[in-house]
């Protein structure tokens, strides 16, 4: 397997499962409804803005895959818009695995020699560390999403299915 195949599995795995954790954002966000996702526990980030996140990254660096130019700023990757429906909520989970699946076929595509290139300019590194802090940021979320999510429970708010 390449490199780049490794890294678009891994990618996949996390947001699908199959990874080495056994955890993943599919089932983690399995059951929550539209106010589960927008509550806040204790003076922590809500599951909706971590999801948000989380994503905001991989749809930067997708453009960069797509040859687009790279348009982003860490200020505004918490930005996420207000939710006020289950359609919000369902809309934001079904865009970012739409685009999990879209990003992990470009990293597929992408040829390996391409991974010890500069990553857009120099400053960022190469596309090797890019592609890899993106799926540590992955986990490293969806660990907060998952202990948000067992506060929740815990709470006994609105019957979270896990």
């Amino acid at each position: 397997m390449s490199v780049t195949a490794q890294l678009a599995k891994q990618f996949r795995d996390v947001h699908f499962g199959g990874n080495w954790t056994a955890v993943n954002l599919k089932d983690s966000l399995e059951g929550l409804d539209w106010q589960q996702a927008t509550t806040t526990v204790h003076s922590f980030n809500t599951i909706a803005v971590l999801v948000y996140h989380m994503n905001y990254y991989v749809s930067v660096v997708m453009k960069v895959l797509e040859n687009e130019p790279l348009n982003a700023s860490d200020k505004y990757s918490f930005d996420c818009p207000p939710l006020q429906s289950q359609y919000d909520w369902e809309k934001l989970v079904n865009r970012i695995f739409a685009e999990a699946e879209k990003f992990a076929a470009l990293v597929e595509q992408l040829p390996e020699h391409k991974l010890w290139e500069d990553f857009y300019d120099s400053k960022y590194g190469n596309y090797y560390r890019n592609l890899t802090g993106i799926i540590e940021h992955m986990h490293y979320h969806l660990g907060q999403v998952t202990l948000i999510k067992k506060i929740l429970l815990q709470q006994g708010n609105n019957q979270v299915v896990t």
